[in-house]
């Protein structure tokens, strides 16, 4: 049997402890002291870098530097890390900074300088410090004018970076993977709080386009067309945003024509509308009637952005088109002070329309068979989709959304009525709107479809 006694341990007191430490502190400040003064700078500092370095060899962490500027360009990196991080903001998190535009109504974050965010990817650690320092520059534009106010020309700039730290064995996967998913979902996070923009020809605008916020509340649960029409409308559009690389490979420029045809009030304008709120596309209303020549045609395709969607509105009656085969001797040339269909077919599937990806061009008309037959070719136009009269399943959704009702007696009284008499959507919702009370709203409408058979 084997036991223990602690009085065969002899242990120093507590005095003696404190007594000691305080020696050996005591005799490392001596130590120290005696080595400033009589051990040359030289020395001391070749045994400081030495001893720096081989810190620096011993230790398993690698540090990325992303720099705000790569020059005098913004590092698009460092916008995407912001984005991203912004969206990892955890408890632990002491301070954050909030962001927001004038004209846009969501409010962004980021972290401040000195905060740590710690992010995790396949399993490994990964830590992001935001740093910032300043930079002494001599401003030369201004140094005269500052000199002048008795300032020495200097200006100080802040210079902002992030430090991402981890494990130097997983120095290939963040490069190559993990930086490209902080690219991806900072694309993400971008796209999903864009505020949609309504653009307008503006010529004393550097590109000639004004915006101003697309609020309109339409989206295709709201729209009355037949929903099969629908239906294959969304899939042809999640087809087309999704086929980047497609489009490469078979050598075509990322765009998608659409003609939405039919009489006035069935809703063509509404679903340009929720086409931009279902993709988070910026919508350029292109006016021909507006535009006074080739050459600013050009200049406004080259100022549209990629992921919009371009309307050209009445493509029938908004403009006098020149014929393609215009004679050219004699007459007078109208390439330079006049928009010819020439151009606007370049414009749709030529050379020019290759300048920006993703885009959608929408043309509208209530008179299809006014057309020149060399707009409606595949290529240029896509997709033909007829904007019909109002159904009776339209009538229901309409029912829906303005009375908040799914059935009532007198449905089948208007269903009847639809199998005979026209009315477009906006003539229904015009009549739906009259009044709150269901009964009386929907007896206003049967009314109203009498009148037209």
């Amino acid at each position: 049997m084997v036991t223990f006694s602690c009085d065969t341990v002899n242990l120093p007191q507590a005095n003696t402890i404190i007594s000691t430490a305080a020696s050996l502190a005591a005799t490392a400040v001596l130590i120290g002291t005696l080595a400033t003064d009589f051990i040359p700078e030289q020395v001391q500092s070749f045994f400081s870098t030495r001893t720096k370095r081989i810190s620096k060899s011993l230790s398993s962490q690698l540090t990325v530097v992303i720099d705000e500027l790569n020059g005098l360009t913004p590092n698009h990196m460092f916008e995407a890390s912001n984005g991203y991080l912004g969206t990892k903001v955890s408890p632990s998190t002491r301070r954050i900074k909030a962001n927001k535009n004038v004209k846009d109504s969501h409010i962004s974050l980021c972290i401040d300088v000195a905060e740590e965010i710690v992010d995790c990817f396949d399993g490994v650690k990964l830590t992001w410090v935001l740093k910032s320092c300043s930079n002494v520059t001599n401003n030369e534009g201004s140094s005269k004018k500052k000199r002048g106010n008795g300032s020495s020309g200097l200006e100080k700039l802040e210079m902002r970076s992030y430090e991402l730290r981890f494990n130097k064995k997983h120095k290939d996967m963040v490069i190559t993977r993990y930086l490209r998913h902080v690219l991806q979902e900072a694309k993400k996070i971008k796209q999903s709080s864009k505020e949609i923009k309504l653009h307008t020809v503006d010529y004393n605008g550097t590109d000639y386009w004004s915006c101003v916020n697309l609020d309109h509340p339409a989206t295709f649960d709201k729209i009355a067309m037949d929903p099969d029409v629908k239906r294959d409308l969304i899939e042809d559009l999640e087809r087309f945003i999704s086929r980047r690389e497609y489009y490469r490979r078979v050598g075509k420029a990322w765009k998608r024509g659409y003609l939405l045809y039919g009489p006035p009030g069935t809703g063509k304008s509404s679903l340009v509308a929720a086409m931009a709120n279902y993709l988070k596309f910026d919508v350029y209303d292109l006016d021909l009637k507006e535009v006074m020549c080739n050459s600013d045609l050009r200049r406004l395709l080259i100022g549209a952005a990629s992921k919009s969607i371009l309307v050209i509105e009445d493509i029938d009656c908004s403009v006098e088109l020149q014929n393609r085969d215009a004679s050219e001797d004699g007459a007078k040339a109208v390439d330079d002070d006049k928009v010819t269909l020439s151009a606007l077919l370049n414009f749709i599937d030529g050379l020019w329309s290759t300048c920006g990806d993703e885009r959608i061009i929408v043309f509208t008309t209530n008179h299809k068979d006014r057309l020149d037959p060399a707009l409606l070719r595949p290529g240029r136009m896509d997709v033909q989709i007829h904007m019909s009269y109002c159904t009776f399943s339209g009538f229901k959704l309409l029912a829906a959304n303005y009375l908040e009702i799914n059935d009532h007696p007198l449905f089948k009284e208007i269903g009847e009525l639809f199998d005979k008499a026209q009315a477009t959507p906006a003539e229904v919702a015009g009549e739906l709107m009259k009044s709150n009370d269901p009964a009386a709203a929907l007896q206003g409408l049967a009314s109203f479809l009498k009148d037209r058979i």
